[in-house]
């Protein structure tokens, strides 16, 4: 027996020690059949604690005497295991499962189902409780105990969802008033009654239960909702309303919930306001259509901030409210003046088809808004689509006007070109932008170097109309293309014009139109106007001098040079010497120059040779030894001019003057009959660069050695063997003078034809690479790149030779531009770098080496040669930011990012370009690193307003905006910005970036609702 019968025990025994106290004691005390009938007294009294006791013991201490009547052994039984399934005793559980599967007594095998339902119905165990109440019949139950039990078991059934089942026994119980549990049975069946609409019934029913103590603070939210779904809402909110006013109610924030809904539908919402604003603060999360309302009153309200907070978690479905929500929204913020995030609403409002009219006025304001914040390229789509869509909309006239300034504005150049190109007929607005966008489009044309493409884009511009604004800047920049095309008539046409009304922007000033007609004179040897542009820059030079001044005066000193006004240039060369100015060698170089032509040759040599002493890194030092040694042969002194000539041929800056040098040293030694060495030289000439000028000039002279010697069978062997033909026969001549025929007399079409013919029968032809070349620019002049190609090629294998600094120029050119082989390109351009003369050449093999190694992101590499060209003379805007760009991109890579910022913002200063698109983009790719989000955000607005027709970039501007809003948990401006790139990028990768951070934005934004899922 455990501790809790043992106890048990003791209190029974006390209590039956009074009990016999007030009875005589009989021998019958001693009858099994009395102790029975004591037992049954006490269990018919509910005096269970003393009955159960003598059951236990009449059944379990006599179960083998067999003097004690069976009939008592098992009555003894059913009630001891009755008693302690009532006392709650634990091990009475067991016996009575025994008792039901074993027992043949069926009366009570339903009796102890009954009382084994009650025990589990105690235990809160409703699932065995209802098991056995199923298996127990009525006919043995007493009427309370009916009522009991049919309570119970529709409480069981009701806890167990099976509704069905309980309501008719809580129906029952309900009728009976006087039952105790009918306040229960009636709640019960009301609020089944209520799930099941039957509103009266549970009306009814909770009525009986509302002023009860238990139910009282907990119906009155039912009733109050009976009432609103019945339709009977003026009652619904007395009965609300009077139901909180008395406080204590459990479903305190629901009963506010639907007053705060009742008044929302009579459209009262300051009233509504505190209510739902109750519940809504009070409850961690609610349903849309609460917070709907909740934002909606506050938007009545005109407390626009609250009501933005609610609105911006609505969005997201294809629905109504969803819609809806997001056009007030937009109000809202503009009502705050936030019209980005205005833009963002009616983004989402417009991709919504639930309500066509919001969706109209929604697509019209996302592209308003978008123009009005800078959003050029998409303003530009938004509203071209608007116009197409809704032509016969309120707002059509407005969009037109719109579309006319966004054309007026935008920096989409090429965009809005292309736009114009497409409409059947220009408008007088569009007329009207219609050369700001020729010239904006020229421009970057020219600084993406597509010199060709802008020269025709500027004609345009003359035959416009109202092109007044844009001539100046029209004439300006035609006169740099002709100058950089070597038209130098048209140069100085162009800038004439320009300087007779200039305008100053940027580039486009008085002192480089100035700059540049002075190099067109230059170049067409007119040296007094020369002089005169480069004066009108400057007359005096101090050492705070910018570039172009240094230069300006440079050049006016070769002018009085070349009109032998020696004095004046020598005080000008003196000057820059004086100061030590960047061209204080070229200077130097000038006045031994001057020296000579006075027949001072020592001097002359004095001065040459100083400038390796004190510029020992000029690139003057080989023109320098080569005019030494030039002087040195001028007066016969052949052996003095062996030193500076193999000076020439050491000079790893030289290599274009090498067959110059080869040959000269030839000649000094053959002057000095030294023909070993003079044979020596010239071989290396003519093996190490056949189809130069100089090796052919060499031919003569190994000629008359051999002859000399009478060894010309020995002649022939030794041309031969170093790559010279000597035996080149009248045909071959003949046959290239027909074909070069054609080709002078411009009968392309015939000189194809000879050329390749010449080609064919002499590969290897006197003429072959003169051959080769003009074929390269009859198809390159046709835009046959490939073929042109080819034959450029071949002429850059024979390098050196009379074409061939052109002929690697126009590979490198076409490897870039139409082929996009970087790494091709790269090699014509460093071959380039090392053979050309002229400082033109020279400047563009170093451009368009930086703009290889730019493409193949060798930014490493390319730092050294950016930093060269940035001292270069006159190098060209777009040379300075490509320049700056490689320094800025090896400085981001290095985590220098304070010098990578100014390298961008020098790209930027420098004026609109590709490179200016990708330096804003890097600026805010930078200040978001750093967490600096306003900053960041705002650079990437300037990528979209001011990055021209670069949609690259200023796709990539959105996506970096939708991160800066993303780490600023701002998820509704973060997905409307993110969505819009998916919805309208054209690039698949970047499309493809945008879609899976808006996957991600949009798991955080659920995480963070405030809205049930």
């Amino acid at each position: 027996m455990n501790l809790y019968l043992k106890k048990i025990s003791i209190l029974s025994l006390l209590a039956l020690s009074a009990f016999f106290s007030q009875a005589q004691y009989t021998k019958a005390n001693d009858d099994p059949d009395a102790d029975f009938k004591l037992a049954k007294e006490l269990y018919q009294k509910e005096q269970f604690s003393l009955a159960y006791p003598l059951f236990k013991q009449l059944y379990v201490n006599n179960k083998y005497n067999s003097s004690i009547p069976i009939t008592i052994q098992s009555e003894a039984r059913y009630y001891s295991i009755v008693c302690g399934l009532t006392l709650k005793d634990a091990t009475a559980e067991q016996d009575a499962l025994e008792y039901v599967a074993l027992e043949h007594n069926e009366p009570r095998v339903e009796m102890m189902s009954y009382h084994l339902g009650e025990y589990y119905y105690s235990k809160k165990n409703f699932t065995d409780a209802a098991t056995y109440y199923e298996q127990t019949a009525f006919d043995n139950l007493s009427n309370s105990e009916i009522a009991n039990m049919k309570f119970h078991q529709g409480y069981a059934y009701f806890t167990m969802q099976r509704l069905n089942e309980a309501k008719p026994l809580f129906d029952a119980i309900r009728q009976i008033p006087t039952d105790p549990n009918y306040t229960d049975a009636n709640y019960y069946y009301g609020f089944i009654a209520f799930g099941e609409k039957r509103y009266t019934d549970a009306l009814n029913a909770f009525k009986l239960t509302q002023d009860k103590p238990a139910y009282k603070g907990i119906v009155p939210y039912y009733i109050t909702e009976i009432y609103y779904y019945s339709g009977e809402k003026d009652k619904a909110l007395e009965y609300g309303e009077a139901a909180l006013q008395k406080g204590g109610q459990f479903y305190d924030l629901q009963l506010r919930q639907i007053i705060g809904h009742i008044y929302f539908e009579k459209k009262n919402f300051a009233k509504a306001l505190p209510f739902i604003e109750a519940f809504v603060t009070n409850t961690e999360k609610v349903n849309r259509e609460d917070l709907y309302e909740l934002s909606y009153c506050y938007y009545q309200a005109k407390q626009y901030t609250k009501a933005v907070a609610g609105f911006k978690e609505l969005g997201g479905k294809q629905d109504s409210l969803a819609q809806n929500s997001m056009y007030l929204l937009a109000d809202a913020y503009l009502e705050l003046g936030q019209k980005p995030s205005a833009r963002s609403a009616f983004l989402f409002c417009a991709l919504n088809v639930s309500n066509s009219a919001q969706k109209e006025i929604s697509r019209f304001n996302y592209g308003k808004l978008s123009y009005e914040l800078g959003f050029t390229d998409i303003a530009l789509t938004e509203l071209k689509d608007f116009i197409a869509v809704y032509p016969k909309s309120v707002y059509n006239s407005e969009a037109k006007d719109l579309l006319v300034n966004v054309l007026a504005n935008t920096n989409n150049y090429k965009e809005a070109l292309d736009m114009v190109g497409k409409m059947p007929a220009k408008t007088e607005t569009v007329k009207r932008v219609y050369p700001k966008i020729l010239y904006g489009h020229a421009v970057e044309l020219i600084n993406d170097q597509q010199i060709a493409e802008a020269d025709d884009l500027l004609n345009q511009i003359f035959t416009a109309d109202y092109n007044a604004a844009q001539l100046p800047y029209t004439n300006f920049w035609k006169g740099e293309i002709a100058f950089r095309n070597n038209e130098f008539d048209s140069a100085i046409y162009y800038l004439g014009n320009y300087m007779r009304n200039p305008a100053n922007y940027g580039e486009v000033n008085i002192t480089n139109a100035r700059y540049t007609l002075g190099y067109s004179a230059l170049r067409q040897e007119d040296y007094v106007n020369a002089l005169k542009y480069f004066e009108q820059i400057s007359t005096s030079i101090t050492t705070n001098a910018k570039p172009v001044e240094l230069d300006a005066y440079t050049k006016s000193a070769d002018c009085y040079f070349m009109q032998k006004k020696f004095s004046k240039a020598l005080q000008m060369y003196d000057n820059i010497i004086n100061n030590n100015l960047a061209q204080a060698d070229y200077a130097l170089y000038q006045k031994a120059i001057i020296a000579g032509a006075g027949s001072k040759y020592t001097e002359k040599i004095s001065l040459l040779q100083s400038i390796s002493a004190r510029f020992p890194n000029s690139v003057m030092v080989p023109d320098a030894n080569m005019e030494v040694a030039n002087t040195y042969l001028a007066n016969e002194q052949y052996e003095a001019a062996v030193t500076p000539l193999n000076a020439v041929l050491k000079n790893k800056n030289a290599v274009a003057l090498q067959p110059q040098a080869f040959l000269k040293l030839g000649i000094a030694y053959f002057n000095q009959n030294n023909n070993t060495e003079a044979l020596n030289n010239f071989k290396k000439l003519i093996s190490g660069y056949p189809n130069s000028a100089e090796s052919d000039d060499a031919v003569d002279y190994v000629r008359n050695i051999f002859v000399e010697s009478q060894r010309t069978a020995e002649f022939v062997s030794f041309m031969r063997q170093n790559g010279k033909d000597v035996s080149y026969s009248e045909e071959d001549s003949l046959t290239y003078v027909g074909a070069n025929i054609a080709y002078a007399s411009k009968a392309y079409d015939n000189a194809i034809t000879g050329l390749s013919g010449y080609l064919k029968q002499f590969p290897s032809g006197k003429y072959a690479v003169d051959a080769n070349y003009q074929l390269a620019e009859i198809y390159n002049n046709r835009k046959d790149f490939a073929k042109a190609f080819g034959y450029y090629a071949t002429v850059a294998e024979k390098a050196p030779n009379k074409y061939a600094e052109s002929g690697v120029l126009q590979a490198a050119r076409i490897a870039y531009f139409e082929q996009k082989d970087y790494n091709k390109a790269e090699q014509y351009f460093n071959q380039l770098k090392v053979l050309a003369v002229s400082a033109e050449n020279k400047l563009e093999a170093m451009r368009g080496l930086l703009r290889c190694q730019f493409k193949l992101a060798q930014w490493t590499e390319g730092v050294a040669n950016a930093k060269d060209l940035l001292q270069q003379k006159g190098i060209a805007t777009d040379d300075k930011m490509m320049a700056n760009m490689v320094i800025a991109k090896n400085s981001q890579n290095n985590s220098e990012l304070f010098e990578a910022m100014a390298a961008y913002k020098t790209v930027i200063d420098l004026g609109k370009s590709e490179y200016g698109a990708e330096a804003r983009y890097r600026i805010a790719e930078i200040l978001l690193q750093q967490n600096r989000f306003p900053e960041a955000e705002k650079a990437g607005f300037d990528v979209i307003n001011k990055a021209g027709s670069y949609d690259y970039w200023i796709t990539k501007a959105y996506i970096l905006l939708g991160d800066v809003y993303f780490k600023q948990a701002d998820y509704f401006n973060a997905e409307a910005t993110l969505k819009s790139v998916v919805d309208n990028a054209s690039s698949p990768d970047l499309q493809k970036e945008a879609q899976q951070k808006l996957a991600m934005v949009q798991d955080e934004k659920l995480k963070n609702s405030k809205v049930s899922q």
